[in-house]
């Protein structure tokens, strides 16, 4: 029987991941291949022992776990339930619908909130979702739009917010003789961090010009007459929401959320100088972010029940029978989660991190096109292992440590940029990431229509990030960069709006 190391830091650490993504794609079914990705690892990992592989799955599960991020999503389930339970969603979506017009005017709202919750992206996807839902369904914007726009302002918001859990997941990975601290070399990474920008820039584009492509076009046409799902709407007809509309009040919506959002800033701030921070934002780069996410959930549970059950909107019964309805809301995000953090766990078992760092570290020299081929590499694996900061943390200390005279400071600065970048974008694209998986459940959108859909938008953003990074490395002038990556974006994306409006001329004269 083979030995188990044959596989271990080899080229055979990519193929678990590859095969449950590969899988997920040509079947649509995202458990099933999450959960043969993993079995066929254990099965590398243990060299086909049958009942090792067996154990190590098993084993290989439960480390994986992160039971806080667990408990984070089960108590914003219920806070989502509750929150249609009292009609509070019902009456924001009524109030909505006075105030806002029209579907741009919808859409603009939804990423205006995004971008304002930039503290974490998985409080950003299922609030965002939950708050912006009623009011994007009235106006028939399909759950795989919905979906992309919750994504697009979830990551690529937090990574270039200098307050945010993500902040300091990347200060946290550059070494300390770096040469630069790792708060100032995050803000430094900011305005050359493309893709980040650039996706948000396409999101505005895309809403302002009203202009859809690829499968999003078939949604968005589906959604127009009266099907926002396409398919899988099935999933989430299992948690029924009622809507007391003669109870409910726009405060019963707006009120939690706020809570929500000053809980979880300030349990941040309080997490960061209890950890020996001397201000905001060193306090806000060293805080315990799922920590401070489940106390805020909580805090907002307790007083949703105080705001509540006096006035009757709610009884005790409805309060709590919508803790298990919650759970069921997120049983399908929680159930991807699961797999693919074992996925994760498998892929740490087979040595990803030490094939990648041995691919890069042989083959780095100090050349223009670096920033872009670890853009690429980033794109790559966080794709395969569906982890951005799983790829920080392989990728920014490699590339630290390339440039690490004084003289290569830039070209450091734009290289680590480029591997955030690359991060973000293959965690879009990967249909394993936790944060994609979010964004489908915070929107209630079939899975696998929600990645299809975002693949084709992040590819478009995706190759001229790329090409964006060579003029980087060339020129080493953050704003020209920037400038000329925008003016690609721009010019790709009109030129595929009146290639599509051309299309659809010549459809309509020979119909």
């Amino acid at each position: 029987m083979m030995d188990g190391s044959f596989f271990v830091g080899t080229w055979w650490s990519l193929v678990p991941p590859l095969l449950a993504i590969i899988l997920a794609l040509i079947t649509k079914e995202v458990y099933s291949s999450l959960f043969i990705g993993v079995a066929v690892g254990a099965l590398m990992y243990t060299g086909f022992h049958p009942w090792n592989a067996f154990v190590a799955f098993f084993d290989i599960m439960k480390d994986s776990m992160n039971l806080n991020i667990l408990i984070f999503d089960v108590l914003l389930g219920m806070i989502i339930v509750l929150m249609a339970k009292s009609g509070g969603s019902g009456a924001y979506g009524r109030w909505a619908g006075t105030k806002i017009k029209s579907k741009k005017s919808a859409l603009l709202a939804t990423t205006g909130l995004g971008v304002l919750i930039f503290v974490d992206d998985y409080f950003n996807c299922l609030t965002v979702g939950s708050v912006m839902r009623p009011v994007t369904d009235r106006f028939k914007v399909s759950r795989a739009k919905l979906a992309y726009i919750i994504d697009a302002t979830a990551a690529p918001v937090c990574i270039i917010a200098p307050i945010s859990s993500w902040a300091a997941a990347v200060n946290s990975y550059v070494p300390e003789d770096a040469g630069i601290t790792g708060f100032q070399l995050f803000l430094r990474t900011i305005p050359y961090n493309l893709y980040a920008l650039l996706t948000i820039a396409m999101v505005l584009y895309i809403i302002i010009t009203g202009f859809d492509f690829g499968l999003m076009k078939k949604h968005e046409d589906n959604a127009a007459r009266g099907d926002l799902f396409t398919s899988g709407k099935e999933e989430f007809d299992q948690v029924k929401q009622e809507d007391n509309g003669s109870k409910g009040h726009v405060m019963d919506l707006v009120l939690p959320v706020a809570v929500l959002i000053v809980t979880a800033v300030g349990a941040m701030i309080y997490t960061g100088f209890s950890g020996g921070a001397t201000d905001i934002i060193t306090a806000f780069a060293g805080c315990d972010a799922e920590t401070s996410l489940i106390f805020s959930t909580l805090i907002t549970v307790i007083f949703m029940f105080v705001l509540y059950l006096p006035r009757k909107v709610i009884t005790f019964k409805g309060f709590m029978d919508s803790l298990a309805e919650g759970f069921k809301l997120m049983v399908p995000a929680v159930t991807i989660l699961i797999f693919a953090w074992s996925l994760k766990g498998i892929g740490d078992a087979l040595g990803i991190a030490a094939f990648v760092e041995g691919v890069v570290g042989n083959n780095a020299s100090a050349s223009v096109i670096i920033p872009a081929i670890m853009f690429a590499i980033g794109i790559f694996l966080a794709f395969s292992t569906g982890t951005s900061w799983g790829t920080f943390a392989i990728l920014v200390p490699i590339v630290v440590a390339m440039f690490s005279s004084a003289d290569n400071l830039e070209m450091m600065i734009i290289s680590v940029s480029a591997v955030l970048a690359g991060a973000v974008c293959g965690d879009h694209v990967s249909p394993i990431s936790d944060t994609t998986v979010m964004s489908s459940a915070g929107a209630q959108s079939n899975h696998i229509n929600h990645v299809s859909t975002q693949m084709q938008y992040a590819a478009v953003v995706a190759a001229v990030c790329f090409v964006g990074y060579i003029f980087a490395g060339l020129i080493k002038i953050w704003w020209i960069v920037l400038l000329i990556s925008l003016a690609m974006l721009l010019g790709v994306l009109t030129l595929m709006r009146h290639f599509s409006k051309g299309k659809e001329v010549k459809a309509k004269s020979n119909g």
